[in-house]
């Protein structure tokens, strides 16, 4: 054999070897893919809790008033009535855009997926 030539058994290592670390690397990309995702939902988390206890204590400090303000023109009753929808119609706005948010939350590495898919389709090409 001269010094050029491989063996057998050296090619199939060094292939063995590179496929390894090719898993190796997508797992890493995976995890990392994981993470970016992580801090969408948490965003994501933080803005619907925040809207959540900003439309909390706006209804605790302003629905009072308003009531009151109202009430000199409506029944107490309908006052009251006026007040809360107005708050339920901006609580509704902000947990629509918080879940518009969670919608782009992708919990699957979907490029890590896609690249795996498209290794082993290589390798079943290369040892056909």
């Amino acid at each position: 054999m001269s010094a050029g030539e491989r063996s057998f058994s050296d090619v199939f290592q060094n292939i063995v070897r590179d496929i390894q670390e090719i898993i190796r690397s997508e797992v890493r990309l995976a995890k990392t893919e994981m993470k970016e995702e992580a801090v969408k939902a948490k965003s994501a988390a933080l803005l619907l809790g925040a809207g959540a206890v900003l439309a909390i204590f706006a209804a605790l400090f302003l629905l009072l008033g308003i009531v009151y303000l109202l009430a000199l023109a409506v029944p107490n009753w309908a006052a009251a009535l006026i007040v809360g929808g107005a708050l339920a119609g901006g609580g509704a706005a902000m947990l629509f855009a918080g879940l518009k948010q969670v919608k782009q939350v992708h919990p699957a590495p979907d490029r890590t997926i896609e690249t795996v898919k498209e290794n082993v389709e290589w390798i079943n090409q290369r040892t056909k």
